[in-house]
């Protein structure tokens, strides 16, 4: 599946400490490999449609799901107080 990461994302991606940032994207490429089995740390989003959330640490990764374009989009990458918004 191929994993796209939007301008806000990338924006929360350069917030980050370089070596948080790098495990979130090693991370995110794993689960991007196959979106829907069962990973640590990763839950559904309530209210959207094939919607998930990372949590490393104290950020979180928000990222949907497209089935039909086999293509994994990370929405966005914030703080836990602020990614929710």
């Amino acid at each position: 599946m191929k994993l796209t990461v939007t301008k806000p994302a990338m924006k929360g991606l350069d917030r980050m400490p370089a070596k948080v940032a790098n495990a979130l994207m090693e991370r995110l490429e794993k689960i991007a490999e196959n979106p829907f089995a069962r990973h640590s740390s990763v839950k559904p989003m309530t209210g959207w449609k094939d919607a998930f959330r990372l949590r490393q640490g104290d950020w979180r990764a928000i990222y949907q799901v497209d089935r039909t374009a086999d293509e994994m989009t990370v929405v966005t990458v914030d703080v836990r107080g602020s990614a929710y918004r």
